[in-house]
């Protein structure tokens, strides 16, 4: 198992069984119906044209025996041509049908893949990796699409072996018997393929979505890479994950290949034996020419679908896994469960945490028995070392995370009984790293409130610093922030992410303040858009600004999980205990007086 140790199925696969695949593709083809009763009705024709093909061959052969006239010769070909152009015409409107009928059906299944990934919670993103997601949804849905046109392709052939079939009975029942007879082998040995080809094709597929997670890793933080020098690392992981999927890959044709060739020996032993047992009933009298010639004309398209079938197994096992991973991914059950969805008025801001326990997994307890009361309009800055459960705080509140045990009260109702839209519509968030699009600003301010007007915008950016923070960018509010906003200086990044919660006027704000330098006239002027949205909402600052901690109006000091101190910036000073840590540690240096003091140092 070392070698396919990373092809572990994710913890939200299921096992499906064909069955139950079946009944599900079903579901999904329901809306196509009238395209596909038009191709069913191809298919039997082209089924039983095709299987007129040998009957009409086996005809000319005993008409060429008993009355060798031109005329009935050149019947005989104008037959074979109508037949041929017939073939042609109905495959081609068959497979148009097809093919509308399937890309209909993946962009339903694509899309409701990818509702399924979006409306997954944070804690989802936090155990699977977004590249194998981003692969179930583009590679896999593509997958299935080919399953159902290979599988129509099969089907038609089928029917056509089954017609023919009833022919050779009509013909000669007793050849036909030994023709039949071959099948149960045939079956046998495609059957026994059929549980390899299914595991390695899902192993091949595993293998090819850790390669698409390792580019999508990779090429997302190839600054950082190029930082540190690190690109032949970055290769080496890719290389990694591509080596591991062409091993698997290698080894997943090696046994597919061997189907077709096996059947096709074992195939043409059974031509053989019927060649010379036709041929000698022909001799002595039992069966016609024409009949024996039927026979031989008959076995390719009798046998055809079942070597075809195998043949094609490595992609109709490729498309079963590839709807088994793409159903598992839209099936999968939400951690965060809502019990009702009751229409959310807007909020006055209380939020209440009752013996809230919460943890991210079994060995990892957050909150344990965690009270906290939040009185609407107030801003709360939450302060304490990495790990003392800040965040998880804010996660809570914007229900992006499960908890086990209490309950979490905003204005006096149960979160859980919220429609989780109406009530996220209310939220604001800043993550410590703002995340832009690729757009303009105007496009990214816009983002939570579509309707906003330009002039808005305009008047809330002149709020903050004069404007001057526009006038600083080429194109002002169309200005090309990049990808992620790599344009833009962090400060700038701030300034937009702000902005996008100001015009959004939310009741919740809740702040993970970032901790990355910047110099004091940017700091002011996120200050007062920090003041724009304070002064309106319930605000949780995770704070790391010595002026953003000032203007809270209550600080809440916390270690592993707990409330040690809370309180205002003075009085907690004064009680000299874990803030007054926090302070020198973190906060005193923002502080003008210790400038000063450097600066006295300095100077003597």
């Amino acid at each position: 198992m070392g070698f396919f140790a990373g092809l572990n199925d994710e913890k939200y696969d299921r096992q499906y069984t064909d069955r139950v695949l079946a009944k599900r593709m079903v579901e999904y083809f329901g809306s196509q119906t009238r395209r596909l009763v038009f191709a069913s009705i191809l298919i039997i024709l082209l089924a039983f044209i095709g299987a007129a093909l040998p009957v009409v061959v086996s005809r000319i052969v005993d008409l060429i025996q008993t009355q060798p006239t031109d005329e009935s010769i050149a019947y005989v070909g104008l037959a074979l041509i109508a037949v041929s152009f017939g073939l042609w015409g109905l495959n081609w409107m068959r497979r148009a049908l097809i093919v509308r009928a399937v890309g209909d059906v993946v962009l339903d299944m694509r899309t409701r893949a990818f509702r399924a990934a979006a409306e997954h919670d944070l804690s989802f993103y936090d155990q699977f990796s977004s590249g194998r997601i981003v692969s179930r949804i583009t590679s896999d849905t593509n997958d299935y699409g080919q399953l159902v046109v290979i599988i129509t392709d099969v089907v038609a052939q089928f029917i056509q072996a089954f017609i023919i079939a009833y022919v050779l009975f009509q013909t000669e029942w007793r050849m036909a018997l030994m023709l039949v007879g071959f099948l149960p082998i045939i079956f046998a040995i495609a059957s026994w393929f059929r549980n390899m080809a299914r595991k390695v094709t899902k192993r091949g597929m595993k293998a090819m979505a850790d390669v698409n997670a390792a580019i999508k890793e990779t090429i997302s933080g190839i600054s950082i890479a190029k930082n540190f020098r690190q690109e032949d690392s970055i290769f080496k992981s890719f290389d990694e994950s591509n080596q591991q999927s062409y091993q698997v890959n290698v080894q997943r044709g090696f046994i597919l290949s061997l189907v077709f060739p096996v059947l096709n020996a074992i195939g043409g032993v059974f031509v053989g034996v019927l060649v010379y047992v036709g041929g000698f009933s022909a001799a002595q009298g039992v069966v016609s020419i024409g009949a024996w010639y039927l026979f031989i004309m008959s076995l390719d398209q009798f046998f055809f679908p079942v070597l075809n079938l195998t043949s094609f197994w490595a992609q109709i096992q490729g498309g079963l896994s590839a709807a088994e991973r793409v159903f598992a991914l839209i099936d999968a059950d939400p951690n965060v469960i809502q019990k009702d969805k009751q229409d959310v008025p807007r909020l006055k801001g209380e939020i209440n945490f009752e013996h809230i326990n919460f943890r991210y997994s079994d060995k990892e307890p957050i909150l344990s028995d965690f009270n906290l009361l939040i009185q609407p309009g107030e801003t709360l800055a939450l302060v304490g070392h990495t790990g003392a459960g800040k965040s998880s705080i804010a996660k809570l509140i914007a229900r992006f995370y499960e908890y086990q045990e209490g309950r979490l009260l905003i204005d006096g109702r149960d979160i859980r009984t919220f429609d989780l839209t109406q009530y996220r519509r209310q939220l604001g968030i800043v993550s410590q790293v703002p995340f832009l699009f690729s757009g303009t600003i105007a496009e990214n301010i816009r983002y939570a409130a579509p309707g906003v007007p330009e002039e808005e915008m305009l008047k809330l950016a002149r709020k903050i610093g004069d404007g001057e923070w526009l006038e600083t960018l080429p194109d002002g509010l169309h200005t090309e922030v990049g990808e992620r906003g790599n344009r833009l200086s962090m400060g700038q990044r701030q300034l937009v992410a702000l902005m996008r919660v100001l015009v959004q006027n939310p009741a919740i704000f809740i702040l993970d303040e970032a901790t990355a330098s910047i110099d004091p006239f940017t700091e002011w002027q996120i200050q007062q858009a920090l003041n724009l949205i304070l002064k309106n909402s319930t605000s949780i600052l995770i704070a790391h600004r010595l002026s953003t901690v000032k203007a809270a109006d209550r600080i809440v000091v916390m270690r592993k999980g707990t409330i040690i101190e809370e309180g205002n910036h003075q009085g907690l000073l004064d009680q000299n205990g874990h803030y007054a840590e926090l302070y020198n540690t973190y906060f005193r240096h923002q502080s003008l007086a210790y400038v000063e003091q450097m600066k006295e140092m300095v100077g003597k």
